[in-house]
C-alpha cells in the first residue's frame, strides 16, 4: 500500500499547507526551509523540477530534521527509491504512473499520485491509494469540481491535495472540505525571492500565510 500513515495525515492537517519550490542552486534549500520555519511553515514540498533538486533533498533532510519534507515532480520509477533514499518524508507526483505508484510501495515511500478525473481517481484507488494530489486544481474547475468528483467516493474515505492555482485568496474554500487536509502553495515562494536570496521577504510570505490559516 502506499496509504499514508494516519500520524502524517494528521501533521499535514496541523499544518494546513505544504509550501512547494524548486531549487536552481542545492545551496538554496537550507536557507529557503529556514525562512519558512521562521514565518511558521514546517511543510514542504520540494520538487525536482532541476538537476539541484535531489542534493537539496539531501541537504534538507540532514539538516533541518524539524522539516516534513516532501518531495514532488516524482515522474520516476527511480526518483522514487531515491528520494526515499535521501530521507524524504512523502513523494509526490503531478500525474498518475502506475509504475511509480508501485517503486514508490518498494521503497516503503508514502506517496501521493496526482489526479484530474474520475479515471485517474479509479486508477489511484486500485493501485492501493488514499490520498492523492488534486492538481491542477483551479484550471480543472477549483473546489466545484472537486466536490462533484469526489462525491462518488466519499465513502473509500480518500482525502485530496490540491495545487495548481491555489492562492491566499482562495484557500480556505478548499480548507473547509473535510476531505482536504491541507493545501499547496506554491504561490508562497516566489522564484524571484530564492534567486535573490531574500529570506526575509520568504519568512514574510509564509506569516502571512499562517494568519489566514488562523481563521480555519
Amino acid at each position: 500500500m502506499t496509504a499514508f500513515p494516519e500520524a502524517l495525515i494528521q501533521r499535514l492537517r496541523k499544518s494546513g499547507v505544504v509550501a512547494g519550490f524548486s531549487v536552481e542552486k542545492p545551496e538554496q534549500a537550507v536557507p529557503l526551509c529556514r525562512a519558512l520555519l521562521a514565518g511558521g511553515i514546517d511543510v514542504v514540498e520540494l520538487m525536482l523540477r532541476s538537476a539541484a533538486g535531489m542534493d537539496g533533498v539531501r541537504a534538507v533532510a540532514a539538516e533541518l530534521p524539524e522539516i516534513l519534507l516532501g518531495v514532488g515532480t516524482i515522474l520516476t520509477p527511480e526518483q522514487a527509491g531515491e528520494v526515499k533514499a535521501a530521507g524524504a518524508a512523502f513523494g509526490v507526483a503531478p500525474g498518475m504512473n502506475p509504475r511509480v505508484i508501485r517503486a514508490a510501495q518498494e521503497a516503503g515511500l508514502p506517496f501521493a499520485p496526482g489526479i484530474a478525473t474520475p479515471s485517474d481517481l479509479e486508477a489511484a484507488i486500485e493501485l492501493g491509494c488514499r490520498f492523492v494530489k488534486f492538481f491542477p486544481a483551479e484550471a480543472m474547475g477549483g473546489i466545484t469540481y472537486l466536490r462533484s468528483l469526489s462525491a462518488p467516493y466519499k465513502h473509500l474515505g480518500i482525502q485530496y491535495f490540491p495545487l495548481g492555482g491555489l492562492n491566499a485568496g482562495n484557500m480556505l474554500d478548499y480548507l473547509k472540505e473535510p476531505n482536504v487536509p491541507t493545501i499547496g502553495g506554491s504561490w508562497i515562494v516566489k522564484p524571484d525571492l530564492v534567486a535573490k536570496a531574500d529570506w526575509a521577504g520568504i519568512t514574510a510570505s509564509a506569516a502571512a500565510v499562517v494568519q489566514i490559516l488562523k481563521q480555519r
